[in-house]
């Protein structure tokens, strides 16, 4: 365990440091256990557990913020706990009670209180819910045994530019998930094939990748780990929902902000790569749990670059990320009862 007065909260990355205290509960025989907080530590796990055989998986991602009055807000977190379900079903586990889901996040990020970042820095407090099969087993089937656990971890912007434009390059080489995949569960099959394609781009002088799908090659899916989003004909833009991409809690959040806030045109439909490179696409940034809202500065295809508003975020960009984040921290009136209060 670090202990929290060693900690730089105005100089955070986005990297692991133990707190205190994690949540874990089993499941066995069918049924859950009530669950129970814990010291952080490591656990024994057998050599033939599922999810080191056969990756049965899942996790969640979710913040917990100060306000500016000392107040701890949780953003959407019933949205999560939908989601991990969503997640849980398609890979065989079993769901978790979304009231005991938010019982046990609350009772973890109350334990680590002294580990969330104060407001007027750019952290928050990472929580990271993680569900996976236990139980030994040989076969690709499920296990009989599962383990869920919630931890934290205080951190920094995702992108160590934070709110400032990203370099991104458009691969043609990789895709992230294809049709009747699991590309839409937040399941850890989907990541592990992505840090050799962001290794490679990082080593090219870019900060993510933009995949395209899996079919054609051409439609815009997601950005590394965030959703993607363009302003092209006066219209803000995002990949439709198809069971290839993630369906991002913010992403949604972001949809309803643009049109009942701003009053823009929503679009949700395929998004060719090449649309990024004409004058009727002006602004384009990712978002996420960890993304927040990022800016793209210029997106890179071959050699053939497009760069966007001088390398600055773009007006609609600065807009939404105003909205979110003054809603996020209790600066603005939460009209839509997207906050909880811890």
């Amino acid at each position: 365990m670090v202990d929290p007065s060693d900690i730089d909260f105005y100089s955070l990355g986005f990297n692991f440091i133990e707190t205190k205290t994690m949540f874990m509960a089993n499941h066995r025989d069918g049924k859950w256990d009530g669950g129970r907080l814990i010291p952080y530590g490591d656990f024994e796990i057998s050599p033939a557990s599922c999810v080191l055989n056969y990756g049965q998986g899942i996790f969640e991602g979710m913040k917990a913020l100060k306000t500016k009055n000392g107040e701890i807000t949780l953003f959407r977190p019933e949205e999560n706990a939908k989601r991990f379900n969503f997640s849980a079903r398609r890979m065989l586990m079993p769901e978790y009670d979304v009231n005991n889901f938010l019982n046990a996040v609350k009772s973890v990020v109350k334990a680590n209180e002294d580990y969330i970042p104060p407001y007027d820095s750019e952290g928050a407090l990472y929580i990271r819910p993680i569900l996976f099969g236990y139980g030994p087993i040989l076969g690709v089937h499920s296990s009989e045994e599962f383990k869920f656990i919630i931890f934290t971890v205080p951190v920094g912007p995702y992108f160590p530019e934070g709110f400032k434009g990203i370099d991104l390059e458009i691969s043609k080489e990789y895709t992230r998930a294809a049709p009747g995949g699991t590309g839409s569960a937040k399941t850890i099959c989907n990541y592990a094939g992505t840090m050799l394609p962001a290794k490679q781009a990082k080593a090219r002088g870019f900060a993510q990748i933009i995949y395209l799908d899996a079919v054609h090659m051409e439609f815009i899916e997601e950005v590394g780990a965030a959703n993607f989003f363009a302003m092209i004909n006066g219209k803000l833009a995002t990949p439709r929902k198809t069971g290839t991409i993630l369906e991002g809690i913010t992403r949604e959040s972001i949809l309803e902000l643009a049109s009942k806030k701003l009053g823009l045109e929503i679009e949700e439909r395929d998004i060719s790569y090449k649309e990024l490179f004409n004058e009727s696409c002006t602004e384009v940034f990712c978002s996420g749990t960890a993304a927040v809202i990022t800016p793209i500065a210029s997106v890179n295809l071959e050699g053939n670059e497009r760069v966007f508003n001088n390398r600055a975020p773009g007006k609609i960009t600065n807009k939404i990320y105003e909205l979110l984040t003054g809603i996020q921290r209790l600066d603005l009136e939460d009209e839509f009862g997207w906050m909880t209060k811890v």
